[in-house]
């Protein structure tokens, strides 16, 4: 962990739920992230807006981390990646966005997934925990989620989360380069249930994230 690390990590989020870790991008996870992006790539490509020439490169790190970082002490967007409970083990990231407060009370759900370990129900149990820390942590009452129409991986995963299709938003997001229509998502506070057996557990104090 680098001094910079050292010295913001604590008062950012950690979830620990179900065998698996979803906590803020840090310095030392460079290698990690890069190495399993640059392997995914062709399977990621397809559904994420179009890579730059430095997409992967250290210094394009560096400037997310710091917006990330940003995003959380204003308590406006939070980005995590998921990890194996040790945290040893990078398989993806997942994003709240565009949180918005007052008499909305919402946010955006985006997640990608490394190729090698997709299909077997991780980002599911990831989404499960997020729901926990958007409305029982963040206390907000709606996240909504955007998927190409031909992605029936994530509509099969949002579905079963019990998110609700409710639209279809024409030219929505620049994908690879196009603008691609999406299917619009969302789940209300009132209508999360939360799995039998352990609840996500917060490990850092959010309210000093706004500080």
């Amino acid at each position: 962990m680098s001094v910079f690390d050292s010295l913001f990590h604590p008062v950012f989020p950690k979830v620990d739920a179900d065998g698996i870790l979803l906590r803020m991008p840090q310095a030392g996870d460079y290698i990690a992230w890069r190495d399993l992006r640059s392997r995914s790539r062709a399977f990621l490509t397809p559904w994420e807006p179009m890579w730059g020439p430095d997409e992967l490169s250290r210094r394009s790190y560096q400037l997310r981390i710091q917006r990330y970082r940003q995003d959380a002490r204003e308590r406006t967007g939070y980005t995590f990646f998921l990890f194996d409970e040790p945290g040893r083990t990078l398989y993806g990231g997942a994003t709240i966005g565009l949180i918005r407060r007052g008499v909305s009370q919402s946010c955006t759900l985006g997640y990608w997934m490394g190729e090698p370990y997709a299909g077997i129900g991780l980002m599911s149990r990831a989404v499960e925990a997020l729901k926990h820390f958007v409305f029982d942590v963040e206390g907000l009452h709606r996240i909504e989620a955007a998927c190409l129409p031909s992605n029936e991986r994530s509509i099969r995963l949002l579905e079963r989360a019990g998110f609700r299709r409710e639209g279809y938003a024409r030219h929505y997001l620049k994908i690879a380069g196009r603008w691609e229509d999406h299917y619009l998502y969302a789940l209300l506070a009132d209508e999360h249930v939360p799995r039998k057996g352990r609840k996500p557990l917060l490990a850092a104090n959010l309210a000093s994230a706004a500080s």
